[in-house]
Protein backbone atom coordinates (compact mmCIF):
# COMPACT_ATOMS: atom_id res chain seq x y z
CA UNK A 1 0.00 0.00 0.00
CA UNK A 2 1.49 3.29 -1.33
CA UNK A 3 1.48 6.31 0.78
CA UNK A 4 -1.95 8.28 -1.24
CA UNK A 5 -3.64 4.77 -0.55
CA UNK A 6 -2.62 5.38 3.48
CA UNK A 7 -3.70 8.59 3.42
CA UNK A 8 -7.26 8.42 2.15
CA UNK A 9 -7.59 5.52 4.59
CA UNK A 10 -6.36 7.95 7.24
CA UNK A 11 -9.07 10.84 6.38
CA UNK A 12 -12.00 8.39 6.05
CA UNK A 13 -11.23 6.77 9.20
CA UNK A 14 -11.04 10.83 10.69
CA UNK A 15 -14.25 11.59 8.88
CA UNK A 16 -16.08 8.33 10.41
CA UNK A 17 -15.59 9.94 13.68
CA UNK A 18 -15.59 13.70 13.63
CA UNK A 19 -15.90 14.16 17.26
CA UNK A 20 -13.70 12.14 18.53
CA UNK A 21 -11.03 13.09 15.64
CA UNK A 22 -11.64 16.63 16.46
CA UNK A 23 -11.24 16.16 20.50
CA UNK A 24 -8.37 14.21 19.41
CA UNK A 25 -6.40 17.16 17.85
CA UNK A 26 -8.01 19.35 20.53
CA UNK A 27 -4.06 19.33 22.08
CA UNK A 28 -2.42 19.76 19.27
CA UNK A 29 -4.70 23.11 17.71
CA UNK A 30 -3.92 24.11 21.85
CA UNK A 31 -0.46 23.30 22.02
CA UNK A 32 0.39 24.84 18.32
CA UNK A 33 -1.52 27.63 18.53
CA UNK A 34 0.03 28.81 22.35
CA UNK A 35 3.47 28.48 20.32
CA UNK A 36 1.84 31.11 17.56
CA UNK A 37 0.89 33.61 19.63
CA UNK A 38 3.82 33.53 21.83
CA UNK A 39 6.53 33.63 18.87
CA UNK A 40 4.60 36.50 17.29
CA UNK A 41 4.15 39.09 20.09
CA UNK A 42 7.95 37.90 20.72
CA UNK A 43 8.48 39.25 17.68
CA UNK A 44 6.31 42.16 17.80
CA UNK A 45 7.98 43.32 20.99
CA UNK A 46 11.54 42.88 19.37
CA UNK A 47 10.41 44.80 16.50
CA UNK A 48 9.33 48.02 18.87
CA UNK A 49 12.77 47.47 20.84
CA UNK A 50 14.85 47.73 17.40
CA UNK A 51 12.36 50.78 16.25
CA UNK A 52 12.67 52.34 19.47
CA UNK A 53 16.48 51.92 19.16
CA UNK A 54 16.50 53.13 15.57
CA UNK A 55 14.71 56.26 16.26
CA UNK A 56 16.90 57.27 19.66
CA UNK A 57 20.20 56.39 17.56
CA UNK A 58 22.06 53.43 18.06
CA UNK A 59 25.06 55.28 18.87
CA UNK A 60 23.91 56.85 22.36
CA UNK A 61 25.10 56.17 25.32
CA UNK A 62 23.69 56.95 28.69
CA UNK A 63 26.08 57.68 31.97
CA UNK A 64 24.36 58.33 35.53
CA UNK A 65 26.35 59.57 38.16
CA UNK A 66 25.46 58.88 41.98
CA UNK A 67 28.05 61.01 44.20
CA UNK A 68 27.24 60.92 47.65
CA UNK A 69 27.30 64.99 47.85
CA UNK A 70 27.20 67.13 45.67
CA UNK A 71 31.14 67.97 45.45
CA UNK A 72 31.43 64.26 44.46
CA UNK A 73 29.74 64.85 40.74
CA UNK A 74 31.38 66.42 37.75
CA UNK A 75 30.61 69.64 36.24
CA UNK A 76 29.03 70.02 32.94
CA UNK A 77 31.95 71.91 31.98
CA UNK A 78 34.17 68.68 32.13
CA UNK A 79 32.04 66.51 29.86
CA UNK A 80 32.21 68.90 27.39
CA UNK A 81 35.79 69.09 27.95
CA UNK A 82 36.18 65.06 27.33
CA UNK A 83 34.20 64.93 24.50
CA UNK A 84 35.97 67.66 23.02
CA UNK A 85 39.36 65.52 23.62
CA UNK A 86 38.05 62.56 21.84
CA UNK A 87 36.18 64.46 19.01
CA UNK A 88 37.21 61.24 16.60
CA UNK A 89 35.09 58.69 18.64
CA UNK A 90 32.53 61.34 21.08
CA UNK A 91 30.57 63.57 19.04
CA UNK A 92 28.80 65.58 21.17
CA UNK A 93 26.90 65.44 25.16
CA UNK A 94 23.39 66.54 26.74
CA UNK A 95 23.38 67.10 30.36
CA UNK A 96 19.71 65.61 31.25
CA UNK A 97 18.04 67.55 34.11
CA UNK A 98 14.84 66.44 35.75
CA UNK A 99 13.15 69.58 37.08
CA UNK A 100 10.23 70.13 39.47
CA UNK A 101 8.98 73.57 38.76
CA UNK A 102 5.12 74.89 39.09
CA UNK A 103 4.00 75.26 35.01
CA UNK A 104 1.51 78.53 34.89
CA UNK A 105 -0.22 80.25 31.88
CA UNK A 106 -2.20 82.82 33.41
CA UNK A 107 -4.70 81.70 36.16
CA UNK A 108 -3.84 77.56 34.57
CA UNK A 109 -1.85 76.15 36.67
CA UNK A 110 -0.10 72.37 35.48
CA UNK A 111 0.93 70.72 38.01
CA UNK A 112 1.91 67.27 36.61
CA UNK A 113 3.94 68.38 33.72
CA UNK A 114 7.42 67.00 33.01
CA UNK A 115 10.44 69.39 32.90
CA UNK A 116 13.71 68.41 31.18
CA UNK A 117 17.13 69.72 30.50
CA UNK A 118 19.00 69.41 27.57
CA UNK A 119 21.22 70.65 25.04
CA UNK A 120 21.05 71.01 21.15
CA UNK A 121 22.51 67.37 20.76
CA UNK A 122 19.12 65.96 22.56
CA UNK A 123 17.25 66.69 18.94
CA UNK A 124 18.46 64.96 15.31
CA UNK A 125 17.07 67.68 12.67
CA UNK A 126 18.07 64.61 10.20
CA UNK A 127 15.33 62.43 11.62
CA UNK A 128 13.12 64.73 13.10
CA UNK A 129 13.29 62.84 16.62
CA UNK A 130 14.51 63.34 19.86
CA UNK A 131 16.69 61.06 21.99
CA UNK A 132 13.36 60.25 23.74
CA UNK A 133 11.70 59.56 20.59
CA UNK A 134 9.82 62.66 20.41
CA UNK A 135 9.08 64.10 17.29
CA UNK A 136 9.18 67.99 16.21
CA UNK A 137 5.62 69.37 14.87
CA UNK A 138 6.40 73.01 14.56
CA UNK A 139 9.24 75.76 15.43
CA UNK A 140 12.53 74.81 16.52
CA UNK A 141 14.52 73.00 18.92
CA UNK A 142 16.93 74.33 21.71
CA UNK A 143 20.17 75.20 20.05
CA UNK A 144 23.61 76.07 21.15
CA UNK A 145 23.08 79.80 22.15
CA UNK A 146 20.18 78.94 23.86
CA UNK A 147 22.30 76.58 26.18
CA UNK A 148 25.68 79.41 25.92
CA UNK A 149 23.35 82.15 27.24
CA UNK A 150 21.10 80.40 29.44
CA UNK A 151 18.24 81.92 27.49
CA UNK A 152 14.60 81.48 28.82
CA UNK A 153 13.04 79.69 25.63
CA UNK A 154 11.56 75.91 25.62
CA UNK A 155 9.94 73.75 23.37
CA UNK A 156 6.55 72.24 24.44
CA UNK A 157 4.23 69.34 24.15
CA UNK A 158 0.90 68.87 22.13
CA UNK A 159 -1.01 68.75 25.48
CA UNK A 160 0.75 71.65 27.17
CA UNK A 161 -0.02 73.69 23.57
CA UNK A 162 -3.69 72.62 23.51
CA UNK A 163 -4.66 73.41 27.26
CA UNK A 164 -2.42 76.68 27.73
CA UNK A 165 -2.69 77.98 24.57
CA UNK A 166 -5.34 76.74 22.53
CA UNK A 167 -3.59 75.54 20.04
CA UNK A 168 -1.31 78.43 19.09
CA UNK A 169 2.00 78.50 21.39
CA UNK A 170 4.91 79.31 19.22
CA UNK A 171 5.83 82.63 20.70
CA UNK A 172 3.72 82.67 23.47
CA UNK A 173 5.15 83.20 27.30
CA UNK A 174 4.84 80.38 30.01
CA UNK A 175 5.45 80.91 33.12
CA UNK A 176 8.48 78.54 34.92
CA UNK A 177 8.52 79.09 38.78
CA UNK A 178 7.92 82.69 38.56
CA UNK A 179 10.13 82.87 34.95
CA UNK A 180 8.73 83.74 31.84
CA UNK A 181 10.02 81.64 29.09
CA UNK A 182 9.56 82.07 25.81
CA UNK A 183 7.78 78.82 23.69
CA UNK A 184 9.94 78.64 20.23
CA UNK A 185 8.67 74.64 19.60
CA UNK A 186 5.85 72.35 20.17
CA UNK A 187 6.57 68.70 19.87
CA UNK A 188 4.36 66.13 17.58
CA UNK A 189 1.48 64.84 19.55
CA UNK A 190 1.73 60.72 20.19
CA UNK A 191 -0.95 59.65 18.01
CA UNK A 192 -1.19 56.02 20.13
CA UNK A 193 -1.69 57.55 23.41
CA UNK A 194 -4.63 59.58 24.96
CA UNK A 195 -3.95 63.17 25.16
CA UNK A 196 -3.75 63.51 29.42
CA UNK A 197 -2.34 65.65 32.30
CA UNK A 198 0.95 64.21 33.30
CA UNK A 199 0.97 62.03 29.92
CA UNK A 200 3.87 61.97 27.34
CA UNK A 201 2.63 65.12 25.57
CA UNK A 202 2.42 67.06 28.66
CA UNK A 203 5.92 67.82 28.88
CA UNK A 204 8.86 71.14 28.17
CA UNK A 205 11.89 70.92 27.51
CA UNK A 206 14.41 73.94 28.06
CA UNK A 207 18.07 74.41 27.90
CA UNK A 208 19.86 72.70 30.74
CA UNK A 209 22.02 76.23 31.72
CA UNK A 210 18.85 77.55 32.12
CA UNK A 211 16.86 74.68 33.69
CA UNK A 212 19.50 74.70 36.74
CA UNK A 213 19.09 78.26 37.20
CA UNK A 214 15.57 77.19 38.16
CA UNK A 215 16.19 74.84 40.09
CA UNK A 216 19.12 76.03 42.18
CA UNK A 217 21.91 74.09 41.04
CA UNK A 218 25.33 73.54 39.04
CA UNK A 219 25.26 69.81 39.53
CA UNK A 220 23.74 67.15 36.95
CA UNK A 221 23.52 63.37 37.94
CA UNK A 222 22.15 62.25 33.70
CA UNK A 223 24.19 62.77 30.79
CA UNK A 224 23.27 61.24 27.15
CA UNK A 225 26.52 61.41 24.93
CA UNK A 226 26.70 60.15 21.25
CA UNK A 227 29.16 58.56 19.26
CA UNK A 228 30.47 59.04 16.18
CA UNK A 229 28.78 55.79 14.93
CA UNK A 230 26.76 52.63 16.29
CA UNK A 231 30.35 50.69 15.95
CA UNK A 232 32.23 52.95 18.17
CA UNK A 233 29.76 53.12 20.84
CA UNK A 234 31.50 50.61 23.15
CA UNK A 235 35.00 52.34 22.34
CA UNK A 236 33.04 55.62 23.46
CA UNK A 237 32.28 53.84 26.73
CA UNK A 238 35.16 52.61 28.00
CA UNK A 239 36.56 56.36 27.33
CA UNK A 240 33.79 57.41 29.50
CA UNK A 241 34.27 54.48 32.06
CA UNK A 242 37.77 55.28 32.14
CA UNK A 243 37.27 58.92 32.65
CA UNK A 244 34.95 58.45 35.52
CA UNK A 245 37.43 55.60 37.23
CA UNK A 246 40.22 58.47 37.22
CA UNK A 247 37.40 61.17 38.59
CA UNK A 248 35.97 59.47 41.50
CA UNK A 249 38.92 57.32 42.79
CA UNK A 250 39.43 57.75 46.47
CA UNK A 251 43.07 57.61 48.71
CA UNK A 252 42.42 53.36 49.67
CA UNK A 253 41.20 52.41 46.09
CA UNK A 254 37.93 52.29 46.07
CA UNK A 255 35.15 54.47 43.24
CA UNK A 256 32.14 56.20 43.63
CA UNK A 257 29.06 55.10 42.05
CA UNK A 258 28.52 55.18 38.41
CA UNK A 259 26.30 53.46 35.24
CA UNK A 260 27.34 53.75 31.46
CA UNK A 261 25.30 51.74 29.44
CA UNK A 262 25.07 51.92 25.46
CA UNK A 263 22.34 51.83 23.40
CA UNK A 264 22.59 48.35 22.29
CA UNK A 265 23.79 47.31 25.66
CA UNK A 266 20.70 48.21 26.30
CA UNK A 267 18.80 46.73 23.46
CA UNK A 268 20.33 43.24 24.03
CA UNK A 269 19.12 43.30 27.93
CA UNK A 270 16.16 43.66 26.58
CA UNK A 271 16.00 40.88 24.10
CA UNK A 272 17.81 38.61 26.23
CA UNK A 273 15.30 38.90 28.40
CA UNK A 274 12.42 38.50 26.59
CA UNK A 275 14.16 35.88 24.53
CA UNK A 276 14.13 33.81 28.12
CA UNK A 277 10.46 34.87 28.91
CA UNK A 278 9.69 33.61 25.56
CA UNK A 279 11.08 30.24 25.97
CA UNK A 280 9.42 29.69 29.47
CA UNK A 281 6.12 30.45 27.85
CA UNK A 282 6.90 28.14 24.72
CA UNK A 283 8.19 25.10 27.07
CA UNK A 284 4.88 25.89 28.67
CA UNK A 285 2.99 25.70 25.35
CA UNK A 286 4.87 22.50 24.64
CA UNK A 287 3.08 20.75 27.60
CA UNK A 288 -0.21 21.13 25.34
CA UNK A 289 1.76 19.55 22.55
CA UNK A 290 2.78 16.32 24.73
CA UNK A 291 -0.69 15.95 26.10
CA UNK A 292 -1.98 16.36 22.31
CA UNK A 293 0.53 13.66 21.61
CA UNK A 294 -0.45 11.11 24.03
CA UNK A 295 -4.10 12.01 22.73
CA UNK A 296 -3.46 10.54 19.48
CA UNK A 297 -1.28 7.52 20.82
CA UNK A 298 -4.34 6.63 23.02
CA UNK A 299 -7.06 6.86 20.43
CA UNK A 300 -4.51 5.07 17.97
CA UNK A 301 -4.62 2.00 20.28
CA UNK A 302 -7.96 2.02 20.56
CA UNK A 303 -8.18 2.27 16.96
CA UNK A 304 -6.03 -0.85 16.78
CA UNK A 305 -8.59 -2.83 19.26
CA UNK A 306 -11.47 -1.81 17.07
CA UNK A 307 -9.74 -2.57 13.77
CA UNK A 308 -7.95 -5.91 15.23
CA UNK A 309 -10.03 -7.88 12.65
CA UNK A 310 -9.32 -5.95 9.83
CA UNK A 311 -5.65 -5.86 10.52
CA UNK A 312 -5.89 -9.86 10.78
CA UNK A 313 -8.00 -9.81 6.86
CA UNK A 314 -5.22 -7.26 5.27
CA UNK A 315 -2.22 -9.65 6.85
CA UNK A 316 -3.76 -12.80 5.37
CA UNK A 317 -3.97 -11.69 1.73
CA UNK A 318 -0.92 -10.66 2.11
CA UNK A 319 0.07 -7.19 3.83
CA UNK A 320 3.31 -7.35 5.67
CA UNK A 321 3.98 -5.82 8.94
CA UNK A 322 5.75 -2.55 7.01
CA UNK A 323 2.04 -1.94 5.73
CA UNK A 324 0.37 -2.09 8.34
CA UNK A 325 2.80 0.02 10.83
CA UNK A 326 3.28 2.48 7.88
CA UNK A 327 -0.56 2.94 7.69
CA UNK A 328 -1.35 3.80 11.10
CA UNK A 329 1.58 5.77 11.55
CA UNK A 330 0.43 7.58 8.27
CA UNK A 331 -3.00 8.16 10.16
CA UNK A 332 -1.44 9.62 13.22
CA UNK A 333 0.49 11.91 11.21
CA UNK A 334 -2.44 13.01 9.43
CA UNK A 335 -4.49 13.53 12.19
CA UNK A 336 -1.75 15.83 13.73
CA UNK A 337 -1.25 18.08 10.68
CA UNK A 338 -5.08 18.61 10.76
CA UNK A 339 -4.28 19.49 13.96
CA UNK A 340 -1.36 21.67 13.54
CA UNK A 341 -3.54 23.14 10.02
CA UNK A 342 -6.24 24.25 12.88
CA UNK A 343 -3.83 24.85 15.02
CA UNK A 344 -2.05 27.59 13.55
CA UNK A 345 -5.39 29.22 11.78
CA UNK A 346 -6.65 29.38 15.70
CA UNK A 347 -3.01 31.05 16.52
CA UNK A 348 -2.64 33.81 13.66
CA UNK A 349 -6.47 34.97 14.70
CA UNK A 350 -5.79 35.26 18.20
CA UNK A 351 -2.04 37.01 17.24
CA UNK A 352 -3.81 39.63 15.44
CA UNK A 353 -6.38 39.72 18.44
CA UNK A 354 -4.13 40.75 20.61
CA UNK A 355 -2.03 42.69 18.22
CA UNK A 356 -4.83 45.50 18.03
CA UNK A 357 -5.50 44.64 21.78
CA UNK A 358 -2.16 45.37 23.70
CA UNK A 359 -0.93 47.43 20.36
CA UNK A 360 -1.79 50.73 22.10
CA UNK A 361 -0.56 49.91 25.75
CA UNK A 362 2.94 48.46 24.98
CA UNK A 363 3.22 51.46 22.72
CA UNK A 364 2.78 53.11 25.78
CA UNK A 365 4.86 51.47 28.32
CA UNK A 366 7.57 52.09 26.21
CA UNK A 367 7.15 55.76 26.18
CA UNK A 368 8.26 56.49 22.71
CA UNK A 369 6.30 57.75 19.56
CA UNK A 370 5.91 56.77 16.01
CA UNK A 371 6.15 53.10 16.07
CA UNK A 372 4.35 50.06 15.21
CA UNK A 373 3.32 46.94 17.02
CA UNK A 374 3.44 43.74 14.76
CA UNK A 375 2.08 40.35 15.89
CA UNK A 376 2.07 39.21 12.44
CA UNK A 377 3.40 35.47 12.99
CA UNK A 378 6.52 34.92 10.33
CA UNK A 379 6.65 31.70 8.19
CA UNK A 380 9.60 30.25 10.20
CA UNK A 381 6.96 30.10 13.62
CA UNK A 382 4.49 28.50 11.22
CA UNK A 383 6.76 26.04 9.72
CA UNK A 384 8.26 25.02 12.92
CA UNK A 385 5.01 24.96 14.69
CA UNK A 386 3.67 22.44 11.80
CA UNK A 387 6.63 20.47 11.81
CA UNK A 388 6.57 19.91 15.27
CA UNK A 389 2.95 18.82 15.61
CA UNK A 390 3.22 16.82 12.31
CA UNK A 391 6.32 15.33 14.18
CA UNK A 392 4.49 14.75 17.52
CA UNK A 393 1.89 12.60 15.94
CA UNK A 394 4.79 10.11 13.88
CA UNK A 395 6.26 10.27 17.39
CA UNK A 396 3.28 9.35 19.48
CA UNK A 397 1.90 7.01 16.54
CA UNK A 398 4.54 5.12 15.94
CA UNK A 399 3.71 2.57 19.96
CA UNK A 400 0.20 1.79 18.74
CA UNK A 401 1.11 1.36 14.89
CA UNK A 402 3.69 -1.42 15.95
CA UNK A 403 1.91 -2.89 18.17
CA UNK A 404 -0.56 -3.18 14.92
CA UNK A 405 1.95 -5.03 12.89
CA UNK A 406 3.35 -7.75 15.50
CA UNK A 407 -0.43 -8.71 16.03
CA UNK A 408 -0.83 -12.56 14.63
CA UNK A 409 -3.15 -13.06 11.55
CA UNK A 410 -4.68 -15.73 13.17
CA UNK A 411 -5.15 -14.44 16.60
CA UNK A 412 -6.62 -10.86 14.69
CA UNK A 413 -8.88 -12.87 12.89
CA UNK A 414 -10.93 -14.58 15.65
CA UNK A 415 -10.85 -11.27 17.38
CA UNK A 416 -14.26 -10.05 18.64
Amino acid sequence: MNFTQSFRLAIKSLTTSKMRALLTMLGIIIGVGAVIVILSLGNGLTGMVQQQIDKMGINMIQMQLFGGMDNDLPDPEDMYDLVEANSDILTGVSPYVGVTAAVRNGNDIFKATHLYGVSEIMYNAATNYTMDGEQLAQGRFINYLDVERREPVCVIGAYLEQEAFDGDALGKKLSINGRLFTVVGVLKRNAELEMLEGSQDDQVYLPYSTALEVIGSRWVNIYIFTSSSGDTAQAAKNILVGWLNDFFRTDDGEYSYYYVTTMAEQANMINGMMGVAMGVLVAIAAISLLVGGIGIMNIMLVSVTERTREIGVRKSLGAKRRDIRSQFVIEAGTTSAIGGLLGIGFGCLLAKGLEMLLGGMLIASMGVSGITFNATPTMGAILLSFGVSVGIGILFGYLPANKAAKLNPIDALRYD
